[in-house]
């Protein structure tokens, strides 16, 4: 985690930011006087605008920010108004449940709408607010978010050199062959069973069963992906609670020490959490420690209650995506390399016509989309690789899968570098060679034996002649996407060569 790449010192910038907004937002609710529930839900309600909000232009992320109280206040004010009636307030949930997931399908608004609605449900049972409470933690919600947009569009507006690519859109489907929608009938299966054993374990805090099986579900498409997510919640969690036995707990709530450990939580749930979901857990847990200190009723067995609830709410989360809609981890694989590999043709395409003078052609989005759907790529093959995997053929040609992708995109990169060059030269071999890119890459998505075709037809592209750069991009993507029919095509059980 800590030597993993951070161009720009984005990831940093954005944890400092984080921290400040979430201050600011606290330190207003304090001014005005308002309870510790109304500054904890004003600081919670601050670092989930900064951190849901991924809205691709700032513009929307503005919008999106902007509707955050219409999609919070109204649950908060439910949550409060059923807290004393059980069974109304379990149902309650469960809808918000399904639908804070089935709104993912409007992309990341509704991503991001989805996780406030939730979470405000959420926090109404952390701190078991009542509805005499309702005007005032309203209110800190309503100035945390004033503090978080001014932090984020005002004060320190982080800006990428280059505008970033729109996410990817979710795998096509209709229906329940909707990823959202399965996913929310998946979400909701394991809140219910959830709800149930986590109320057996405690009758006050048995939420974080449910937090936890809702959350598994975020950003996870196969159920090999929630499987991992399940197990890095749970190792989080164990060690954040470590952490939270050895640090937060002699601590006691005193107040400017609780403080700056929950700053440092904040810092490192941001910094953390584009490349390691294990280490940002550590840092929730911690902070959920930290809070706990604040309110006055941390010790070493709500904390051993807190581990016991997310371990219910991961096998929960686990047994559903396992049995309701299951999507098996092979599907969504080939789904998410297919559209790498397009994306990998449009690109070499567009720098081609580029080169060849035709106005308006640039690789450059196709560019930065191929960079997010490998990643994409990389999640979905995690289960693959993970080292508890029990399948070692599998791991193999996940790896291969990898590396030649991150070979493809750095060729891409290259041919796109080289076409934006206004001395570039046209060379008339580039027109067959991307033809040729292009014919491998649909041999590559087809059935079996268009793979097997490419398998046995590219083995071995056009040499590079001379020395035009463009040319040797290309020839080198030939030679990649050759070799990737072998991981795409062979059997599991058959060893890769080198493997």
């Amino acid at each position: 985690m800590f030597v993993a790449p951070d161009p720009g010192r984005l990831r940093l910038r954005v944890a400092t930011r984080a921290v400040i907004g979430v201050a600011a937002a606290v330190a207003l609710t304090e001014i005005c006087g308002f309870s510790l529930n109304a500054s904890i839900t004003g600081g919670l309600a601050a670092l989930l605008a900064l951190f849901t909000v991924t809205d691709a232009t700032v513009r929307d992320q503005r919008v999106t920010t902007a509707l955050l109280p219409l999609a919070g206040l109204p649950v908060l004010a439910l949550a409060a108004t059923l807290h004393g009636l059980p069974p109304a307030r379990d149902l309650a949930f469960l809808i918000v449940v399904f639908g804070g997931v089935y709104a993912r399908r409007w992309g990341p608004r509704g991503h991001a709408l989805g996780i406030f609605a939730f979470m405000n449900f959420f926090v109404i049972q952390f701190l078991h607010a009542v509805p005499a409470q309702l005007p005032e933690i309203g209110a800190a919600v309503l100035l945390a978010l004033l503090a978080a947009g001014a932090t984020r569009f005002l004060l320190w507006p982080i800006e990428r050199r280059t505008p970033p690519a729109p996410a990817p859109p979710a795998l096509p489907g209709t229906g329940l062959a909707r990823s959202s929608t399965r996913q929310a009938f998946q979400a909701t299966a394991a809140s219910v069973v959830a709800l149930a054993l986590g109320q057996l374990l405690s009758e006050d805090r048995w939420y974080w069963a449910i937090g936890t099986a809702w959350w598994v579900f975020v950003n996870t498409t196969s159920r090999g992906e929630t499987l991992v997510r399940g197990f890095r919640r749970v190792l989080g969690t164990v060690v954040g609670i470590a952490v939270g036995l050895l640090i937060a707990l002699p601590l006691q709530g005193a107040p400017l020490p609780t403080a700056a450990l929950a700053a440092v939580c904040v810092f490192g749930i941001f910094y953390t959490a584009a490349v390691s979901y294990s280490w940002m857990m550590l840092a929730v847990t911690v902070l959920a420690s930290s809070l706990y200190g604040i309110l006055g009723v941390l010790d070493p067995d709500l904390l051993a209650l807190r581990l016991a609830e997310t371990g219910v709410g991961a096998l929960c989360a686990a047994l559903a995506a396992l049995l309701v809609l299951p999507v098996t981890t092979h599907a969504t694989n080939d789904a998410w390399i297919h559209r790498a590999l397009h994306c990998v043709h449009a690109a070499t395409a567009q720098a081609t016509d580029r080169l060849a003078g035709r106005s308006g052609a640039d690789p450059t989005p196709h560019v930065a989309e191929l960079e997010l759907l490998l990643g994409r790529v990389r999640l979905a093959l995690a289960p693959l690789v993970h080292p508890l995997a029990p399948f070692p053929g599998r791991k193999a040609r996940a790896r291969k899968v990898i590396e030649l992708l991150d070979v493809c995109a750095r060729e891409v990169r290259g041919l796109a570098s080289v076409a934006a060059d206004p001395a570039a030269s046209h060379d008339v071999r580039l027109t067959a060679a991307c033809w040729r890119v292009r014919a491998a890459v649909e041999a590559l998505t087809a059935n079996g034996v268009g793979r097997e075709r490419v398998a046995r037809t590219a083995e071995e592209p056009a040499a590079t002649e001379g020395n035009e750069p463009a040319l040797a991009h290309l020839h080198s993507l030939e030679r990649v996407l050759s070799e990737l029919a072998a991981p795409l095509t062979v059997s599991p059980r058959t060893p890769l060569a080198g493997y």
